[in-house]
């Protein structure tokens, strides 16, 4: 098992070069989106447009060979854009399924929040529960399955706030942000151009990603760690400047990831600066800061730098 790992652990370190030679500056972006994935975990990107959100979702399923779909959010695309729908068929007189957009291994949707709450609804039983219904009948989206969903920060024209039921089934909200001046020379320079996107080579495949994440599953958490990590979300919700903390769902999916990360720093076993690591994404998106921070523009980042402060690190990590 441990050779396994090993070699697992090698290969996708493979995939992060490959996609760090198209994304450029952004390595400590793709090494926690690749810790979503790794932990079977759905992305949101929040960022303006053209910093490379779609670049990166079609840098991952190129080096991982999966069946990837794309779906501009518009106030128009209705439900059975993505779900699919049945269609009457003359010739036998019966209703065939046509597959939506998320019938796929990797879904990027493009500016979710452009879209309408119904068809937001309608994604949100897909990222929880895998399941597409149409006409009474559940069927199974492919595994695995992964959600890379793009917004437009608040405030854009055109755009609508996600509600915290559909927040919570992210498991990392991150941005790529602009990239510095040198990264932006090489870009201009024509280093980032969609030759190098054909030059992408396929390093493991669907079945190949599935085991990863079995191994994921196994890395070990010591129980100081597991009380670390619970004391961090519980004084979310203590915090007077918090008025909505980390839902036990995203104490799961905090678990999940940390086990990632660790997996990604070639470790069988977490410790707690790969929780630290990963928290604010985790956990920023989930929080309904109080009048009271708003009033003091306290950023929820800002507030849970100071949670992390305030919560005594354990010792403890390996078997």
């Amino acid at each position: 098992m441990r050779d396994d790992m090993i070699l697992c652990q090698q290969k996708v370190a493979e995939v992060l070069a490959q996609v760090n030679q198209i994304v450029i500056g952004k390595e400590e972006c793709v090494r926690k989106v690749m810790a979503a994935i790794l932990a079977g975990g759905h992305i949101l990107l929040e960022d303006i447009p053209g910093v490379g959100k779609t670049t990166l979702a079609m840098a991952f399923s190129e080096t991982m060979a999966l069946q990837n779909n794309r779906l501009q959010f518009t106030p128009d695309v209705m439900p059975s854009d993505l779900l699919g729908f049945s269609m009457y068929q003359k010739q036998t007189g019966t209703f065939e399924y046509q597959t939506g957009a998320v019938m796929c291994n990797l879904f990027l949707g493009d500016e979710i929040n452009r879209t309408s709450p119904k068809t937001q609804s309608a994604l949100l039983e897909v990222m929880e529960e895998g399941n597409v219904t149409v006409d009474g009948v559940t069927r199974k989206v492919p595994e695995p399955f992964v959600v890379i969903a793009t917004e437009n920060p608040a405030g854009s024209v055109g755009t609508q706030l996600l509600p915290e039921s559909q927040l919570d089934r992210f498991m990392i909200c991150t941005s790529l942000g602009y990239p510095s001046l040198e990264n932006e020379i090489a870009i201009v320079k024509g280093r980032q151009i969609q030759d190098d996107k054909a030059a992408l080579q396929p390093v493991i495949n669907a079945e190949q990603l599935l085991y990863c994440k079995k191994l994921v599953e196994q890395i070990y958490m010591a129980d100081d760690i597991y009380r670390y990590l619970c004391e961090l979300c519980q004084t979310t919700r203590i915090n007077p400047l918090i008025e909505l903390g980390v839902s036990p769902r995203g104490s799961v999916a905090l678990m999940r990831i940390s086990k990632a990360i660790a997996f990604l720093h070639g470790r069988d076993y977490v410790i707690p600066g790969d929780i630290d690591e990963i928290f604010l994404d985790v956990a920023a998106h989930r929080l309904v800061r109080s009048a009271k921070a708003k009033a003091a523009k306290r950023s929820a980042e800002s507030i849970l730098i100071e949670v992390m402060q305030n919560v005594k690190k354990p010792t403890a990590a390996r078997r």
